[in-house]
């Protein structure tokens, strides 16, 4: 995945137009294909927007972000963890050093941001909806990686409507 690759999937997330050939045109195997692609691309995207957001959020409340701290809240290994960290210095999103703090890079930043935004909305929807509090933060987690931003943007108009009635 390329440098800034992440960042524009992000946005641009189930958009058929930025697909290149619109699945409509598949057919058969190259249809499936095309999925397994998607799916693909997909979880390594919602990895790395977990990992940048997490990062952002420890920076921002113990004043750094370290292997053993990703490791321990998102429940993987610290090989898993490093591995990951890797990948996303090569994709451009953080900066570490060996036994030093990992950092995110303006390309992280705006990862996370993005990522956390796509929480909130998701997030005040189900509120919105009567959805407890516990149950609310848990399925935002999931379905935030999962909606297009036309979803996003549906979801936040109709939690404001629901916010004025």
């Amino acid at each position: 995945m390329g440098r800034h690759r992440l960042r524009h999937d992000v946005a641009n997330r189930h958009d058929d137009r930025s697909a290149g050939t619109a699945v409509s045109e598949l057919t058969g195997a190259a249809r499936r294909a095309a999925a397994f692609r998607r799916m693909r691309d997909a979880q390594r995207t919602e990895v790395a927007e977990d990992y940048v957001e997490l990062i952002g959020d420890l920076i921002a409340e113990t004043g750094e972000a370290r292997l053993t701290d990703l490791s321990e809240h998102l429940g993987v290994s610290h090989a898993t963890a490093a591995k990951v960290v890797q990948r996303l210095q090569r994709e451009g999103l953080v900066e570490s050093r060996p036994y030093r703090s990992i950092f995110l890079t303006e390309d992280g930043a705006a990862v996370a941001a993005m990522s956390r935004d796509r929480h909130r909305i998701v997030h005040e929807f189900l509120r919105a909806l009567g959805v407890s509090e516990l149950n609310a933060e848990a399925d935002a987690e999931g379905i935030e990686h999962h909606v297009s931003q036309e979803t996003l943007d549906a979801l936040a108009r109709l939690t404001r409507k629901l916010a004025k009635s």
